[in-house]
Parts: structure tokens; sequence; C-alpha cells
């Protein structure tokens, strides 16, 4: 089973990664509600999907994939492109707020730990808070650059409009139907790993070399 070789160490684990994915793909998805908005799209408003708390959020499915597979998504917030003054280019500055504000929570998450870690000396309070706060930066990151993906559904595919000549649209909107279909099998077979894996760890050296210039 997914909890084999100590239990107690899997609960404890889940306990601090919990929150961390709820404040990952809430924020994610405010993001992209907030700047559609902002864009003339009320939608995401009006449905109550504005809002930091993450139960309106939640995609059952997507929590329970987090739980067995490690990894998980939550509820799309919806966008109607219509509203929007200029359609392409505001679908993608819509799209690219998602990922810019894991990367900002990120960096939040980063600096709060190690301020947490040279100031507080109480290990019952620095231990869980720092797993939290951990997890809240390798999420977030993860989160931000598996989006920027140039696969639909994902955020990086609501780019390729913007990018790619008109005439190339009608093949993407063919390629947008087997979107969810084609990023299951690049998640299942490890090809995303291959990707994320140098891009995370290049980003985390980056966050790190500016950390140190703050300290």
């Amino acid at each position: 089973m997914f909890w084999d070789g100590d239990p107690f160490a899997f609960l404890q684990a889940l306990v601090l990664k919990i929150p961390a994915l709820l404040i990952a793909v809430t924020i994610h998805e405010v993001a992209h509600g907030y700047v559609a908005d902002r864009l003339g799209d009320p939608t995401a408003r009006l449905q109550g999907r504005l809002t930091l708390n993450p139960l309106p959020h939640i995609d059952p499915i997507g929590a329970l994939a987090f739980v067995i597979a490690g990894f998980g998504w939550a509820k799309p917030v919806p966008v109607n492109a219509r509203n929007l003054q200029r359609p392409i280019r505001d679908m993608a500055y819509v799209a690219a707020a998602g990922p810019l504000s894991n990367f900002l929570v990120a960096f939040l998450a980063l600096f709060v730990l190690e301020a947490l870690r040279r100031t507080m000396h109480t290990p019952f309070l620095v231990t869980p808070l720092g797993g939290v706060l951990f997890y809240t930066y390798a999420f977030n990151l993860a989160l931000g650059i598996f989006n920027l993906l140039p696969v639909p559904p994902l955020d990086g595919g609501h780019f390729l409009p913007y990018l790619l000549p008109r005439g190339s649209w009608s093949l993407l909107r063919q390629i947008e139907q087997y979107g969810p279909l084609l990023l299951l099998l690049l998640v299942v077979s490890g090809v995303t790993g291959y990707v994320i894996g140098p891009v995370f760890r290049l980003l985390d050296a980056a966050f790190v070399s500016v950390l140190r210039l703050l300290f």
C-alpha cells in the first residue's frame, strides 16, 4: 500500500503537506480569477472563487490523488474569454498569473522559513512550522513549473495561441481535445519529471542565491 514502511511517518508528513498543498492550489486559482476579473471577466468573482478559503477550490478526485499518489489538482477557475477585451492576449495573462503567483509564494515561504530558523529556537514550534513552510515552498515551485508545460489544459497551453500564428489555431483546438490524456501519459511515463526536475533545481538555486543576499 502507499503508506507501507512507516505509517506514522506517512501521517506525520501528510499533516504537514495538506496545508501546503491547499495554499499552493488556492493561490494559483485565485490569481487566475483575480487577473481575469481585472481584465473584464467577472465569472470567477460571481461564482465565489476569488476567496482564499480553499474549500471552493478543492476537487475531490484531485485531493484523493494527492493522498494516494503524492500529486493533485484543484477545480479550475472558470474564465469566459468572451468577456475579455483582447481574448487571446488576455487569456495568456490569466494563464501566466497562476504560475507567477506560485513562484512568489514559494519565495515568500523560503524567506519566512529562513527567518524562522534564525529567530526561533523552540523545536516543538520550529519543526512543524518549518515543515509546512518547506512543503509550501516545494509545492508552489513545482506547481508553477508544472503548469508552464505547453500542454493543454495546463497554463502553458493557454500561451500557445498568443505565441503561435493564427493558422495553427485549428490544430491547437484539436490537440486540446486530447490534452488531458496526453498530460496523463506524460505524467505516468515520467517524462514530466525530466523537465520539472532540472528546472526545479535551477530555480531553487536562484531563489537560494537571492535569499543569501537578503540575509
